[in-house]
């Protein structure tokens, strides 16, 4: 997000452009409204490795916010704007935020963070404020726009998937440099993503994920103009590739998908001859919705996979995909290795847990040293990823499953237990299992099992009054899309519940076999 040398060399350039409003900032305006926040920072004492947390939607002032924090030295953590006040309150005390800016357009949940967050020292909101909320563009203005003295880099701390039930923050270590500086991985997002100097990228996805932030970080550095969208809509996408000439792009399969079954007019009506490079990665793409693309885009489609971590990545080229469909490439950054549950590698062709040799292996899980240590091996010299894929003869990378079963839907990932430990406490929930089931649309949807207090109680009636109960306190794309109820749920003497046998019959494809769901009432 330090735009550097473009500053001076294309001040007048559209840095960011809102694709639904056409509010734009420049370069010379982007650096000019970042350092006045940069100087709010250091005048309210914040000092290099302290942490931040912004809670926007697609916004000009997010970008601002992540700008000002890269260039004094800080943390920051873009926050989930879809989270429910409890969700966000939680990312908010553990990342140990001294600052919270928020909006207007999320003020019904930010709100409440006040009195959820007490060691929260500052809070600041977009488009207007209410206590203790300080107006975010009255704050700013009485601030000089020349930079701060002895900048420093900063760098995002995102929340990733775990098996807790609750995100973990990857912290990864932060130099003591200028912010002009760029990070090794910053400069291998540049080659993975083939981005280049001066393109035009179309963004249309939330800031709050990795990926997208990476994209604009990367692309402010390279002077490209950047076209954001405030919410992903399928024709809207075509159109802004027309009309600003996009040459690159990043989406999630769920995207393509959307795009996919679009009318066949209304595909055909926007150029797309201008695009370059279509980015995808987040979630596992179908093999026939990735081959359509190809048919109807041409060998414009590259593909990532690797975690926040980034103690490991695979790349796949338009052309290795064609011959190798299926895959997600071979290692770009890391040696993959294929293990089995007692450690020992696998042949080719043999799924096991994937681990990465010599990748980046400076990452923490922040307040989790338990979850840190798991994540490597006891020599610390390989991490695991927390997938199940093989490697075929030619080294490329398949996926077979995902350990604990952590649903991704639509490129987001949900976490089952944390769905499970609420519904539980619901009175008429005597245990609850959830998991990811297939979806067209979005790849996977949260099904959830219940076995009722009351043996007799299973109705569609419950499953309306559990729906309910879900959407009062998680936020919506967690809430289960179906209710099924069983008897008895399948857990061992240990307690552990032994999910797969309840996941299979949803899976046919994997168990082999067609039993009959649970009973079934649709909510």
């Amino acid at each position: 997000m330090y735009p550097g040398r473009l500053v001076s060399e294309h001040p007048d350039r559209p840095a960011i452009i809102m694709a639904g409003t056409r509010e734009t900032l420049t370069y010379r305006q982007l650096d000019e409204r970042a350092n006045r926040l940069a100087h709010h920072f250091r005048a309210i004492g914040l000092r290099r490795t302290d942490p931040i947390a912004i809670f926007i939607e697609n916004h000009l002032e997010l970008i601002v916010t992540m700008a000002a924090a890269e260039r004094t030295g800080l943390y920051y953590t873009p926050v989930n704007s879809f989270l429910a006040a409890e969700e966000a309150a939680y990312i908010v005390r553990d990342c140990g935020a001294k600052v919270v800016i928020s909006s207007t357009a999320k003020a019904e949940v930010a709100r409440r963070l006040p009195g959820l967050c007490p060691d929260v020292e500052h809070w600041l909101m977009v488009d207007g404020a209410e206590p203790p909320f300080l107006d975010f563009a009255t704050v700013l203005a009485g601030y000089p726009v020349t930079p701060v003295e002895r900048e420093r880099l900063g760098t995002p701390m995102f929340y990733s998937s775990g098996t807790t039930g609750r995100p973990k923050a990857v912290k990864r270590q932060l130099p003591d440099v200028a912010p002009d500086t760029q990070l090794g991985i910053e400069e291998m997002g540049k080659r993975l993503f083939h981005m280049r100097e001066g393109m035009v990228f179309l963004s249309p996805a939330p800031l709050y994920h990795s990926g997208p932030q990476s994209t604009i970080s990367i692309g402010l550095r390279l002077g490209a103009t950047h076209i954001v969208m405030e919410r992903f809509d399928a024709e809207a996408f075509l159109a802004l590739l027309a009309e600003f000439r996009v040459t690159h792009t990043m989406v999630v399969p769920t995207m393509f998908s959307r795009l996919l079954k679009l009318p066949a007019e209304v595909r055909g009506r926007y150029d797309h001859s201008t695009l370059e490079v279509a980015v995808h990665g987040a979630a596992p793409c179908p093999r026939q919705v990735k081959q359509d693309m190809f048919d109807w885009w041409g060998p414009v489609i590259y593909e990532y996979y690797g975690g926040t971590e980034a103690n490991g990545t695979c790349g796949c080229t338009p052309e290795e995909w064609l011959a190798h469909p299926g895959t997600v490439g071979r290692a770009f950054f890391g040696e993959i290795v294929i293990l089995d549950e007692s450690g020992d590698p696998q042949p080719p062709g043999t799924p096991g847990d994937i681990w990465f040799r010599g990748g980046n292996s400076s990452f923490e899980y922040l307040n989790d040293p338990g979850k840190t240590a798991e994540a490597r091996d006891p020599g610390g010299t390989m991490s695991t990823i927390g997938d199940i894929g093989y490697l075929d003869e030619d080294g490329y990378l398949f996926l077979t499953d995902r350990q604990a079963f952590v649903i991704i839907s639509g490129g987001v990932n949900i976490y089952p237990q944390e769905i499970e430990n609420l519904l539980v406490t619901h009175p008429e929930v005597m245990d609850a299992a959830v998991f990811g089931v297939p979806d067209e649309d979005f790849g996977e949807a949260v099904q959830a099992v219940i076995q009722p207090f009351d043996p007799d109680g299973a109705s569609p009636e419950l499953a309306e009054r559990l729906r309910a109960f879900c959407q009062e306190h998680l936020a919506r794309f967690k809430c289960p899309r179906s209710f099924d109820f069983i008897e008895e749920m399948p857990r061992l003497p240990t307690g552990k519940l032994y999910k797969r046998t309840l996941r299979d019959r949803y899976w046919p494809q994997e168990s082999h076999r067609t039993p009959s769901p649970p009973r079934r009432s649709p909510a």
